[in-house]
């Protein structure tokens, strides 16, 4: 989305030309493939472990921190891998958004128009909080020492890049469109003003 965006923007006469469907196909398949192998590798890994306490996961969800503190094996492999392959697999394309919307923001800045101006940035400004909250409640989950797990603070923060985070972005895209806006003004109208008999 971040690619789309900045191809629609920055370089909007050849967005066309770029944004086409193989290309949009290698991108599909980029992500599905990574997101593949990053499963493979994490379950393979947990596999391994053995688990000599409780079977009972304190978690509303079954993640590998929570695994890791039931397992009775070393867990050291499995936690160098999150943070050598999680910080390429979850750093390297929130840093690839985080440029692109640098490169979207100094092209917005260029715009003579006030009005167009506002137009791009509340477009892309939304994407960017969404992408921001998601990926760093996923961060404060896995690049931090185990010293520091907490059950609480890890459950919230699951919560908030597994439920709230996708829920975000319906609502944020839906009050952008204009009948929607109006939708609700009219409610909040009816609502602050009720006929009185």
């Amino acid at each position: 989305m971040a690619y789309d965006r900045y191809l629609a923007i920055c370089d909007p006469l050849h967005y066309v030309i770029v944004m086409n469907r193989k290309l949009r196909a290698q991108l599909v398949a980029i992500c599905w493939v990574l997101s593949t192998a990053n499963a493979i590798l994490h379950t393979t890994l947990t596999s391994r472990l053995s688990y000599c306490k409780s079977n009972h996961i304190n978690h509303y969800f079954c993640d590998m921190v929570p695994l890791f503190k039931l397992s009775c094996s070393d867990t050291t492999i499995n936690q160098v891998v999150i943070f050598t392959e999680g910080s390429i697999v979850v750093a390297g394309p929130f840093l690839f958004i985080l440029a692109s919307y640098v490169r979207i923001i100094s092209t917005i800045l260029k715009i003579h128009s006030s009005k167009g101006r506002r137009k791009v940035f509340s477009t892309c400004s939304s994407h960017l909080a969404v992408v921001t909250f998601y990926f760093g409640t996923i961060m404060f989950m896995y690049f931090r020492p185990s010293s520091s797990y907490s059950l609480i603070k890890d459950r919230i923060a699951s919560v908030m890049y597994t439920i709230l985070a996708p829920m975000f972005n319906p609502f944020i895209y839906t009050l952008r469109n204009k009948d929607v806006q109006q939708a609700l003004k009219k409610l909040f109208f009816r609502i602050s003003h009720p006929l009185r008999n």
